[in-house]
């Protein structure tokens, strides 16, 4: 294996890589060559993503497992499902996208994680985690249904093996006896210690033709003796369980294999051969290193999880590590967000904080370092995490959720059903809300004022900037019942946060600007991160321009203020229409029996594409150049 210090700045040398448009031409390879593919692979990769930027270290880590799935299996018509999917960019290179790679989760350029519309070989769309058993199991009991001979294998990786929705999925699986292959892409990051070359030796033996045949034979023969059958079943799983983690997979009804070498291709080929002919569900445990090949991902898989793209200049950027604040005002949401908790922490030893899997990007280092005892990392659990601060505040304490809109998606049930309908004080930070970038439409946090604003004695609060973010925080946390603030990704407007814990008012909204003179006809009623484009919008049109803050309770007095002393409302949200903050305007006007025009504006009823979030935003309209035409549009 050809091991790498720095990023290739010029693309590299790939002959053999280039002449695989499909990656049934691997089938025709032998050892050496399919050596050869998986050392320009690697070298591709790195320069690729150096160039676009985007996940790193998963990829690195399964270019042998990658080779060696497309190489046994019959892709397409096999059916491989990726689990995520930052770990399938060797699978799109291999796929007939190898020159679009440099593009990436750039606007118009291929999407970040599989995607069925982009390739035949894209199963299954993915982008969060542990989805891939459920639905590689559906693909198999169709194949099953249907009497097609195609084989399905699910590559799932050991953190997204920690959401109970992949062990529904295999204890599913057993109990139907489907055939399915399960690859658990274990990258020493959780699961369990490699056990060396006697694991490979027995992945050898357990998968051979000569073993499997006996085994079936054997079968038979002791089936005619009372006991044998069952001893000998008993023998051979004590004797696996001596030498490998195979238990709990067997008790699930699934044949353990493993664990082997992932990054030793010819055994790969060599056990996925024969594990693709066996009967029944199949695990294959492999074990490999996050961002094998490149020595510096190597030595800090996490930080090297995803780069920015290469500096002109090409030097390798340092990983995404968790930075101190800037020299200037401007500060990340999700940092206000962990000063605050460690301040509130300070003051009240109630409180506990909660993260599905997401310290880093949730800023709870810190947390997690001066209150070990009260941080709880539930892994990829959603559900749980909610459900676990629901627990929590039955008992007095007061739990603080940290966790990305689009995750809280996971745990709605538990929302409503286990903290709203009993009135639970929780406090939900809600991250990256609205458009985030590049990671696309599975990621975009576009929905969740539409879906909180629906249940009863739900408060939701969405801050304009940094200071008013953190006496948000305070109120939600201060507040006896379930409330949520939700703030974007990335850096604020630049208003200094104060060192207090004082809270905002909830349901008071702020006037930031009154147009001018009699003339004003047109009020701007912004949520959130819109009303920095609402501002500037204000100043084109010499409209007055209200800071909501409030989504759930609204400010009644404000909203009625402003359709009496305007003919023209304009509500403005990064969510969806549907539902939203402007729904809330309307129907509060409804009530009331208010007769004022209203515009609402926001994201479209349709799922936005990858791209930065500047253009995502111009391309919804959302900008302040598309929202003067929107407004100028509806003035007569």
């Amino acid at each position: 294996m050809k091991l790498f210090d720095d990023i290739p700045v010029e693309r590299p040398a790939t002959p053999l890589l280039d002449t695989l448009d499909t990656p049934a031409a691997l089938r025709a390879m032998n050892a050496g060559q399919l050596a050869q593919v998986a050392d320009e692979l690697r070298a591709y990769l790195l320069y690729s993503v150096g160039v676009s930027g985007g996940h790193f270290g998963a990829g690195l880590g399964v270019v042998e497992l990658t080779v060696a799935l497309h190489q046994a299996l019959e892709t397409p018509f096999d059916r491989l499902v990726w689990d995520v999917g930052h770990q399938a960019y060797p699978h799109k290179i291999l796929t007939g996208r190898r020159e679009a790679m440099t593009g990436i989760r750039q606007y118009g350029g291929l999407a970040a994680f599989p995607r069925r519309a982009e390739s035949e070989y894209d199963t299954f769309g993915v982008g969060h985690s542990s989805t891939s058993l459920s639905a590689a199991l559906g693909m198999a009991l169709a194949a099953r249904t249907r009497g097609e001979q195609r084989r399905v294998c699910a590559v799932i990786g050991d953190g997204a093996l920690t959401a109970g929705m992949a062990f529904e999925a295999l204890a599913h699986a057993g109990h139907v006896d489907a055939n399915l292959l399960v690859v658990l892409n274990d990258n020493e990051m959780s699961i369990s210690e490699n056990v060396g070359g006697m694991a490979s030796y027995l992945a050898r033996i357990l998968t051979s033709k000569p073993y499997t045949s006996m085994r079936e034979g054997g079968k038979r023969v002791l089936s005619h003796l009372p006991g044998a059958l069952e001893l000998a079943r008993r023998t051979e799983e004590h004797m696996k369980g001596m030498i490998s983690p195979a238990t709990l997979f067997e008790e699930l009804g699934f044949n353990y294999i493993g664990p082997i070498d992932g990054h030793d291709l010819p055994l790969l080929v060599q056990t996925l051969r024969n594990m693709r002919d066996l009967e029944g569900p199949q695990f294959l445990h492999v074990k490999t290193c996050k961002g094998k090949g490149f020595l510096p991902a190597e030595a800090d898989p996490i930080g090297y999880h995803a780069i920015t793209k290469l500096e002109k200049n090409g030097e390798t950027p340092p990983p995404l590590k968790p930075k101190s604040p800037p020299a200037s005002r401007q500060q990340k949401y999700c940092r206000v967000f962990g000063n605050w908790l460690c301040d509130m922490a300070a003051v009240d030893e109630r409180l506990v904080g909660i993260t599905p899997a997401m310290r880093e990007g949730s800023d709870l280092v810190r947390f997690s370092k001066e209150y070990p005892e009260r941080y709880f990392d539930v892994a990829i659990a959603e559900q749980h995490a909610v459900t676990l601060a629901a627990g929590l505040a039955c008992e007095a304490m007061k739990p603080v959720l940290a966790i990305y809109s689009t995750f809280l998606q996971r745990g709605y049930d538990q929302l409503i059903h286990d903290v709203a309908v009993q009135e639970l004080d929780v406090t939900f930070a809600i991250d990256r809300a609205g458009l985030v970038g590049e990671d696309g439409p599975t990621h975009h946090g576009s929905l969740d004022l539409s879906y909180l604003r629906c249940i009863p004695g739900m408060v939701v609060l969405a801050p304009a900037d940094e200071a008013e973010c953190r006496a948000m925080l305070s109120a939600a946390y201060y507040h006896p019942g379930p409330a949520a603030v939700r703030y974007p990704r990335g850096t604020g407007p630049g208003v200094a946060t104060p060192d207090h814990l004082e809270p905002i008012e909830i349901g008071r909204a702020e006037w930031r600007r009154r147009g001018s003179g009699e003339a004003t006809r047109v009020a701007l009623l912004a949520f959130g991160s819109l009303n920095g484009p609402a501002a500037e919008v204000a100043e084109r049109l010499d409209a007055s321009h209200l800071n909501m803050r409030s989504i759930k309770p609204l400010d009644r007095d404000a909203v009625l203020a402003a359709a009496d002393e305007h003919d023209l409302l304009v509500t403005l949200e990064e969510n969806v229409v549907a539902g939203g903050a402007g729904s809330a305007v309307n129907e509060l006007l409804m009530a009331e029996g208010v007769q004022v025009e209203v515009l609402n504006l926001g994201l479209p009823d349709a799922f936005v594409e990858h791209g930065k979030p500047a253009e995502l935003l111009a391309e919804c309209g959302l900008d302040a150049d598309g929202l003067e035409a929107s407004i100028r549009a509806r003035l007569p």
